[in-house]
């Protein structure tokens, strides 16, 4: 009898020890204990603070990459808007009042459509749903459906050297070159909304910061940069090249958002300056001429026009530094142009030679030589990917 009371004993020790235990009491310490207590709890990972998003232009499509501008320029990519455009280049000849159009499959011009005078560039809307060639000494646009190919009727719109958008597509921005303004215009009717007056001389080319608050001006005739507040519509900046007899032609931001770019056609190189600080820029030299800047598919590149030299510079934006220089093999006089939907082409316009080049951007060998009209200038490779257009010959974000 008394066995089976100590036997019962030790259960119920056990069964309440157990209990104890499931209840939170404290376990016995173990052996492998510091002389000091127990060992230290590991301290838990601190969360990284979630990066705030771009503060960017009010209405503007939302950053896609804090780190990549052309983060929506990679190949294929293409907006159901224009998925279905037929792939063409079409070629402003300023001599002839023409554009013709380039089969880029064939290396053949398959149209030429007559339009106004002095026509400098053909500039896809921000909608991507029109190109607009821009008659500069006509005083007129003409837009084209990219769709059908067929011309419109024009536009008056008041010495239209160049045209841009604003990220939110609220404005049109015309480069009134000669009449030394910038001109806010409604993007669908053209009709005159704000005209900011400048005191530099060739306004011509721009493009706009990361977050779209505001675009940095060429001013090619007084050597002169401007920067502008987008959407006060108010130029809050200008400077004075450091280059006797600068004359600064296309602007372009690095995919990082932090630098800008800009071509110099008598400094033979690009400008490189800090947009928000708007500080005294350095002169990069590429080539007698430097004229166009386009960047590669992938981001990585590049691609600078030399138009006084017959050269193609290649930028490498990780490594800060020109890698490659690529000879039109026959001379030549490459200008302005885009980069193929697919990246694989470069199409430069021969400005003082009435030809286009077509140029493999693995290798750099020219893949064609195709004869246009007299004068060819701005052109555009359209369709391209991008979710919407700022202008110019196509710059797509």
């Amino acid at each position: 009898m008394h066995r089976n009371l100590t036997q019962r004993a030790l259960i119920a020790g056990a069964v309440l020890a157990a209990a104890l235990l499931g209840c939170g009491a404290e376990p016995k310490r173990q052996a492998t204990e510091t002389l000091g207590g127990v060992e230290p709890v590991k301290p838990v990972k601190p969360v990284k603070p979630a990066e705030p998003e771009i503060d960017g232009l009010p209405g503007m499509p939302p950053v896609l990459d804090k780190t990549d501008v052309y983060a929506a320029n990679r190949s294929g990519k293409l907006s159901p808007v224009v998925k279905d455009f037929p792939s063409r280049v079409y070629v402003p000849n300023t001599n002839s009042n023409t554009v013709s159009v380039i089969d880029p499959k064939t290396y053949e011009v398959i149209e030429t459509i007559p339009v106004g005078v002095q026509p400098q560039h053909v500039v896809p809307s921000w909608d991507l749903k029109t190109l607009w060639v821009n008659n500069n000494r006509g005083h007129t646009l003409t837009p084209i459906d990219p769709k059908t190919g067929k011309a419109g009727d024009p536009v008056d719109v008041h010495d239209p050297y160049n045209l841009y958008f604003t990220p939110n597509g609220k404005y049109a921005i015309v480069m009134a070159s000669l009449d030394r303004e910038l001109v806010f215009r409604d993007p669908h009717t053209m009709k005159p909304v704000k005209t900011e007056p400048v005191s530099c001389y060739g306004v011509n080319h721009a493009d706009f910061s990361l977050d779209g608050r505001y675009f940095i001006v060429s001013c090619e005739f007084s050597g002169e940069l401007l920067k502008v507040d987008t959407e006060r519509m108010k130029v809050v900046g200008q400077q004075k090249l450091p280059f006797e007899g600068a004359m600064p032609q296309d602007v372009k931001i690095s995919p990082d958002g932090k630098t800008f770019y800009v071509a110099d056609m008598m400094a033979h190189g690009m400008w490189v300056l800090n947009g928000d600080r708007f500080d005294e820029p350095k002169l990069l030299p590429t080539g007698k001429g430097c004229h166009g800047l386009y960047i590669s598919r992938d981001s990585h590149e590049m691609y600078v026009s030399n138009r006084g030299e017959g050269t193609v510079s290649v930028f490498d934006f990780a490594q800060d530094k020109l890698t490659k220089k690529w000879r039109l093999p026959d001379g030549g006089s490459p200008d302005m142009g885009g980069v193929s939907s697919d990246g694989k082409v470069l199409w430069l316009s021969g400005r003082y030679d009435s030809e286009v080049y077509a140029i493999d951007t693995r290798t750099g060998v020219q893949l064609a030589r195709i004869p246009v009209g007299s004068g060819p200038h701005g052109l555009a490779v359209y369709p391209q990917p991008g979710r919407y257009s700022l202008g110019h010959t196509g710059i797509f974000r």
